[in-house]
């Protein structure tokens, strides 16, 4: 779980772009994690606008499901533009709360991308039409540092069936 307290995002800056002088700037497990949960508070309070500048233009969105034999099947894969109008028709019909959790992040030599792993738990509302539901997802997207800031180069989703 996240803590109570998520750093301030020009707290964060400070930490990635903090430097040796001539040094270029390097992320950090922190700046990361904080990240993540900026965009997880973004889509929690519904912000298409803030969720979608977290992400670069080229990013791709890849949702798939992990199958009974454990293999993948792909569900499809979206633009960044795709998937904002996708986010948009989904708060508007969906009332939900989710919980992601950063399992991994793993910085690459030169400090400019990380690898992130986790997993997210969503819950939907129920409606007149269809029960309450527990929706769990495993989670990977790749965050590059890109003329001071972070950004995602879009995120893989894979449904799986949620722990009981």
């Amino acid at each position: 779980m996240r803590p109570a307290m998520t750093p301030r995002p020009a707290i964060l800056a400070l930490l990635v772009l903090a430097a040796p002088a001539g040094a270029q700037p390097r992320l950090t497990e922190a700046a990361v994690r904080g990240f993540v949960g900026r965009q997880e508070a973004a889509w929690n309070a519904r912000d298409v606008r803030a969720w979608a500048a977290s992400f670069t233009p080229d990013a791709v969105f890849v949702d798939q499901a992990r199958n009974s034999n454990g293999g993948v099947t792909s569900n499809g894969t979206s633009t960044l533009a795709q998937a904002t109008a996708q986010a948009r028709r989904y708060f508007a019909r969906t009332r939900f709360q989710e919980t992601s959790v950063v399992d991994a992040v793993v910085i690459a030599p030169d400090g400019r991308s990380a690898q992130v792993t986790g997993h997210a738990v969503t819950r939907l509302e129920a409606t007149p039409a269809r029960p309450a539901r527990t929706l769990c997802a495993e989670t990977a997207q790749t965050v590059v540092l890109a003329k001071g800031r972070l950004l995602s180069k879009g995120q893989t989703d894979t449904g799986v069936r949620c722990p009981r």
